[in-house]
């Protein structure tokens, strides 16, 4: 009789154990000053391209989402706190300033970087992470991104477009998945096998742990494709060797977490030439990493 009702007291308490609730997501906007979407992984993203810059690279007028889209995620840890990960595009002159604040107010700064070569005015990549109440957070990022010319405020919503100048159905062929139209450029996003944690902690998809590879139609069928590949070490080089072999340019091979595990390198590249020729390009490089299938 003890024992069943030892067994009873465990269970009524398991169920009287309170569910941590979604933080505020819309408080978390307002404080931001920019809305984001949940995303899957139990993620909050915010979108924050940089529609104040015209930066052009090799002749090609690049638009925001090929490789000038500055995001923030946010996924619940638990008990109110939050995990924020972020990939913020600075201009040369914005980066210390931006810097100076989030570090002030607790934020880690896991990576400083290019991701293009010879593009006009120069971009920089501050890879951010924060722990604590989502608001609070949303309060020192509009602060520190205030030291940068990011636009943030919400956009009238428009209607997205599939139309593009692009054979989307010869890529997704090629590559063996599936993109999607965004602000005139075709995204797609590819997982590895493996779960990505950080400091012991899950960090999904939408968290900047999956392959981004970008095409921007720049006519006569071509297009300038641009974004990164996230792989293990032994991958960097065969990855590496194969794009070089297809004409696709290597612009920077870094980190963008300090406690990831498997330890990742993100590789990114550049061309501008014909569509066919750059799918297969990235295929081949495709090849040599361990994806996610199904």
């Amino acid at each position: 009789m003890r024992v069943k009702l030892a067994i009873g007291a465990i269970l009524l308490s398991a169920l009287t154990i309170p569910a941590y609730a979604d933080p505020d997501w819309s408080a978390t906007s307002k404080a931001l000053g920019r809305s984001g979407a949940q995303a899957a992984g139990g993620v909050y993203r915010v979108g924050l391209p940089r529609s104040d810059l015209k930066v052009t690279l090799d002749g090609v007028q690049l638009k925001p989402a090929l490789a000038l889209g500055s995001w923030l995620a946010f996924k619940p840890m638990g008990d109110r706190d939050v995990m924020v990960m972020g990939d913020l595009v600075l201009t040369q002159p914005e980066v210390n300033p931006v810097m100076t604040k989030l570090i002030e107010n607790g934020f880690e700064v896991t990576a400083l970087h290019n991701h293009l070569l010879r593009s006009e005015p120069a971009t920089m990549y501050m890879h951010i992470l924060g722990h604590g109440d989502a608001v609070k957070l949303a309060t020192t990022l509009h602060a520190a991104l205030q030291e940068s010319g990011t636009p943030l405020s919400d956009t009238p919503p428009t209607t997205p477009s599939a139309a593009i100048d692009l054979d989307t159905a010869l890529i997704d062929q090629t590559l063996a998945h599936k993109g999607k139209v965004n602000g005139g450029v075709y995204q797609i996003s590819i997982p590895r096998a493996e779960t990505i944690k950080d400091d012991g902690m899950d960090v999904p998809d939408a968290m900047g742990s999956a392959i981004a590879i970008n095409f921007q139609p720049t006519g006569n069928g071509k297009a300038a494709i641009t974004g990164d590949f996230v792989l293990i070490a032994s991958e960097v080089n065969p990855v590496l060797r194969a794009l070089r072999e297809s004409g696709i340019d290597v612009t920077a091979v870094h980190n963008h977490m300090l406690d990831d595990e498997p330890r990742l390198f993100f590789m990114h590249f550049w061309a501008n030439d014909d569509v066919k020729k750059l799918a297969r390009g990235l295929r081949s490089a495709l090849d040599k990493i361990n994806l996610q299938h199904g």
